[in-house]
């Protein structure tokens, strides 16, 4: 049985801030081109931040049962 792994947290006075960088409306998914080019700004929060985002649309969402 595998194991079940706590949700990532992130905190609160850090939530929208890659959202507000990536300047788009809240409510609405950012592009994967504007991450991709978050992604290699000069800013290493912003690239840290956009990774972690892109990284995070790979993961499973429901967990298909089999």
């Amino acid at each position: 049985m595998a194991k079940r792994r706590k949700p990532i947290r992130i905190k609160k006075a850090n939530r929208g801030k890659l959202r507000k960088a990536a300047g788009t409306k809240k409510g609405q998914k950012i592009p994967a081109k504007k991450l991709q080019s978050l992604a290699k700004s000069k800013n290493p929060t912003t690239r840290k931040r956009a990774q972690f985002a892109l990284n995070a649309r790979k993961w499973s969402k429901g967990g298909k049962k089999k």
